[in-house]
């Protein structure tokens, strides 16, 4: 085991003989209750209502109890034998929200989405929550994902199309993904550019090869903004969107990113993974517009850096504000469509 390795170990829950839920993957476009008669021949149609309205079926995490409930292609149902306790959700991170989208600044340690040990304690069942609260027929749906130990901006689409659409031309389409990293060993250049080939073996950890013939081209440049006596804080920008590449990449020159008990062993001072995605940019593939997802540098960073100064509230800045849901929303103003616009979105600091 690494010497960082202090998280809980997560175990699968464990259910009476004959008392396992049961999961299904969805494979083309339907509704749930055709879905689960088709699933279920020994079930007559008035158990499987009764299932459904009993709210024992989840999908993605999320429970519903609707029979119309749209389903799409690699949703996963799962049936569970007593009822999925619904949660409302509140204070959510949510940093942007609009007919089509919902992002949020995902806390370090919470799954985007559902995994073999864990299917209701993630970012997908939690907004999912959110959006059924206010429309049973709402759905969210993953555009992109964070690994569950770095925090930042995620974003979930509202319907299947807006979700294709920037999946489809995701590299097209962003402009910056960028992430701040502390990473051990400060003698560290001023910048750098790394162009790595990465590849996965049987265990699916992530290296580098030399072969390109068995690896992608991954893309990654760093500045340093501060260092201390142990550590030195990056603002990273990748131009490719690979597997854990800033952990591989920055690993492979000697400075781990700290807290990270997958890729070396680096100290772990902050109990988390010292990673951060505070800037996500893109162009929509549709309208063309311009967004700009911007969060602040988690507090733990700062004062490991920056001391007890950076906890203090900045003064109020000029300019037009609109405050909404607790939040301060900076907008330029609209132009005709076809035309681009640009939404610039932060968390109040």
């Amino acid at each position: 085991m690494n010497k960082n390795d202090t998280k809980k170990t997560v175990r699968k829950r464990t259910y009476a003989p004959g008392k396992e839920p049961k999961s299904f993957i969805v494979r083309h476009e339907t509704e749930l209750l055709p879905f689960l008669m088709e699933k279920l021949p020994q079930q007559n149609q008035r158990n499987v209502r009764r299932i459904i309205a009993n709210h024992q079926v989840t999908v993605g995490g999320v429970p519903t109890s609707l029979f119309a409930y749209k389903l799409y292609p690699e949703d996963e149902v799962i049936l569970y034998w007593d009822p999925v306790r619904k949660v409302q959700r509140s204070n959510l991170p949510i940093i942007y929200e609009d007919k089509e989208l919902v992002v949020i600044d995902k806390p370090s340690g919470l799954l985007s989405v559902a995994s073999d040990n864990e299917k209701s304690r993630t970012a997908y069942r939690m907004v999912g929550d959110y959006i059924a609260q206010k429309d049973r027929n709402a759905r969210i749906f993953v555009v992109h994902r964070l690994d569950e130990d770095t925090s930042g901006v995620l974003i979930f689409a509202k319907n299947p199309e807006i979700r294709d659409a920037l999946q489809n031309n995701w590299q097209r389409i962003v402009t910056k993904r960028g992430y701040f990293a502390i990473v051990e060993n400060p003698d560290i250049p001023d910048e750098g550019h790394l162009e790595n080939y990465l590849t996965q073996d049987d265990n699916h950890l992530v290296y580098v090869t030399k072969n390109p013939k068995f690896g992608k081209l991954s893309i990654t440049d760093y500045k340093v903004l501060d260092r201390n006596r142990d550590y030195a804080l990056l603002d990273v920008n990748i131009s490719s969107g690979r597997k854990n590449q800033i952990r591989v990449q920055l690993g492979h020159i000697g400075h781990h990113v700290i807290g990270d008990d997958k890729y070396g062993e680096p100290s772990n001072p902050l109990k988390r993974l010292g990673l951060h995605a505070y800037e996500l940019d893109f162009i929509h593939p549709i309208t063309h517009k311009e967004y700009k997802f911007v969060v602040p540098m988690p507090k733990e960073f700062k004062a490991m850096f920056f001391g007890a100064k950076s906890m203090a509230k900045p003064t109020q800045k000029s300019g037009k504000e609109v405050k909404k849901d607790g939040l301060v929303r900076k907008k330029t103003a609209g132009t005709k469509r076809g035309s681009k616009g640009k939404h610039l979105v932060k968390h109040r600091h």
